[in-house]
This record gives structure tokens, sequence and C-alpha cells, in this order.
């Protein structure tokens, strides 16, 4: 499979596209996604012959604190080495930016934290305990 990764959010609609893909549909705020979008601090899009097929993007400050957020890939193409792909390039742009003791933290769905230990990633429980809130 030949496919482009490029840095850059997606737009609007390849962010649906990909959101409802994946059944994340009823959990997305889409009026206001677009803003989220441009205030993302570094993204990464793949595409197969002008077909959005994948993204992730990294939130937050953009200088201690990182989130890796949306790592999102088609489900017709998932398990064919995107999401590495996308990651390893995510984790370079972090390496070269973020500074010494920075916070780089994301939420794993459930039955994906094996693909993120792959990276370095690890629960810290009982130290640390991921929280949020939704409105």
């Amino acid at each position: 499979m030949k496919y482009e990764c490029k840095q850059g959010v997606p737009s609007l609609d390849e962010y649906k596209y990909l959101c409802e893909a994946v059944g994340w549909k009823d959990f997305m705020n889409f009026e206001v996604a677009e803003k989220s979008l441009k205030n993302s601090v570094f993204g990464v899009t793949v595409y197969d012959h002008g077909q959005i097929i994948g993204m992730d993007r990294i939130v937050g400050d953009g200088a201690i604190y990182f989130y890796i957020q949306d790592v999102v890939i088609h489900p017709d193409v998932q398990g064919k080495g995107i999401g590495n792909e996308i990651m390893n390039i995510l984790l370079a742009y972090l390496q070269e930016h973020a500074p010494e003791k920075a916070f780089i933290g994301l939420f794993a769905s459930q039955g994906k934290e094996s693909f993120y230990e792959k990276f370095d990633f690890k629960n810290y429980a009982p130290n640390m305990t991921g929280m949020f809130r939704v409105m």
C-alpha cells in the first residue's frame, strides 16, 4: 500500500469522516472541532490516493505539557503500520521540540494499551490516576 504522510491537521470534513469511520460520531462536538484542530501544536495526516485514511495530533501548551490526541486510522487500513508511522513522526517532533522533563500524555482506548507501550508509554498507576471530565 502506498500512502502519503503530511504534516498538519485535517480539514473539518476529513476529521468528521475519520471520527465517523471509527464510531466516535456521538462523542464529538463537531461545532467546535475546527477551532480545536487549528489550536493543535502539531499534526500528521495520512492519505491514500487523495483520500484521508489516518491522522494524529499533539495538543497542549507547546512548552511543558503535550498530549497525543485523536490517533485515528480508518478501519479498512488498520493493522498495516500506518499508526506506527504517525507515532514515529509525532515522537520525532517531540524529541526536537519538547524540553527536558516535559510531560507527554495520552489516553489509550481499552485494548490498545500495548500499541502505545511499544513507544515507551506506561500506565504509572498507582502513582498516577488518569482522570477526565466531559461537559
